[in-house]
């Protein structure tokens, strides 16, 4: 169980992120326009923070406000501090805070995967939706809490989603790391990462090195890893044979018949295509032959 303090005064020396943060900071354009506010009002919503060792305080929410903070040369910074928090707790704060600072739709899609994941294992294991973890921040945004009554069949509801497409971003979110940046740049369609996400983490590794040698991934292909690794693991030559480009078949060169050979068989009063339908007759007789 968390105990909330009183706002305090945080100098910023003492403030550490999150470790593997996992969300961007905000664009250029959206930090451009807090730096600006900040320098103008000073920042106006608390972070949140749990005590850490040496007398720091680890980041929980409010990356971006402590990153405008040191730009605008601030010295401390108002906080709500959390005492006594399960790193599942912490986590849970981390992605909620970000999820209602953001909203979903600004979320790049491993984001996404991770927020909607930590949602489905808290609901499963009846820890999250607790509502004095977020003491202090939803009653700034106007979000309501979740109940506890929320079931994770409610979650595609929540995101205005499909509960297959949200049983897909549960599968992004086994996903490596390289391979998680190879979806958020378009380089590998979101189907297409559905399908690596079955495979074994080695596998991965291996898919992502040769993704990074210039080859391409469609979702048959990786369909088709995800089948052979069922077999048996898979190794590097296996995964760059079966992404190796298919090339085209050959396609016969076009034929051009002399006048003087067909004047032999066919006179001014055959057209066109009755003569091809005619040739092309005979040809299926003869190879049938």
């Amino acid at each position: 169980m968390s105990e909330t303090k009183s706002f305090h005064e945080i100098n910023i020396e003492q403030l550490v992120p999150f470790p593997n943060h996992p969300f961007e900071l905000y664009d250029e354009r959206r930090s451009g326009d807090m730096i600006e506010s900040v320098r103008a009002r000073g920042i106006l919503s608390p972070i949140i923070v749990r005590p850490i060792a040496d007398s720091k305080y680890e980041i929980l929410s409010g990356h971006n406000r402590v990153h405008t903070a040191k730009i605008v040369g601030l010295k401390t910074v108002p906080a709500v501090v959390k005492e006594d928090l399960t790193d599942e707790e912490a986590f849970f704060i981390v992605t909620e805070t970000n999820l209602i600072q953001r909203s979903f739709a600004d979320m790049k899609l491993s984001e996404r995967a991770l927020v909607i994941t930590v949602h489905y294992d808290a609901i499963k294991k009846k820890a999250g939706y607790r509502t004095d973890l977020l003491v202090g921040v939803k009653e700034d945004t106007g979000v309501p809490v979740a109940p506890k009554s929320k079931t994770s069949s409610k979650i595609g509801v929540e995101y205005g989603l499909s509960a297959d497409t949200i049983r897909r971003y549960i599968r992004i979110n086994k996903l490596i790391q390289s391979l998680k940046d190879y979806l958020d740049n378009e380089r590998i369609a979101f189907r297409t990462a559905v399908s690596l996400s079955y495979l074994r983490n080695k596998e991965q590794d291996i898919v992502a090195e040769v993704l990074a040698e210039n080859y391409k991934i469609n979702m048959n292909q990786a369909e088709m890893l995800r089948k052979k690794s069922v077999e048996k693991p898979l190794g590097r030559q296996t995964i760059k044979h079966l992404l190796q480009p298919k090339k085209p078949s050959a396609k016969a060169k076009p034929l051009k018949s002399s006048r003087e050979l067909l004047s032999e068989f066919f006179d001014e009063t055959n057209s066109a295509d009755e003569i091809e339908n005619t040739i092309a007759e005979a040809l299926r007789a003869y190879m049938k032959k």
